[in-house]
């Protein structure tokens, strides 16, 4: 858990796309969807809480345009497929 919020940490998907078609060949990602992340975190305790389970090239919490503030997930990108998977085990629900 991170400041008392269970994580949601899901592989990322392309957005838009749609199960009726014939599907794509895609170059394998190591960017991870973080959700219900708590108002406080930032990119770096992002990256702070990911670096624990490998490399991470990038950590982004989305924020709202208008008002700065966090939008409660965001995206990490770790170095390798297998620190990835590492990551979503040992996170996902804590």
């Amino acid at each position: 858990d991170l400041n008392g919020r269970f994580l949601t940490v899901n592989k990322a998907s392309l957005k838009g796309s749609k199960v009726e078609r014939a599907p794509r060949q895609f170059e394998p990602s190591s960017r991870i969807y973080v959700g219900n992340l708590p108002w406080q975190v930032d990119d770096a305790r992002l990256e702070q809480v990911f670096s624990e389970h490998g490399k991470v090239v990038d950590a982004r919490v989305i924020c709202d345009r208008e008002s700065g503030r966090s939008r409660g997930f965001g995206f990490v990108t770790m170095s390798s497929k297998s620190e990835l998977d590492d990551a979503v085990a040992a996170l996902d629900g804590q």
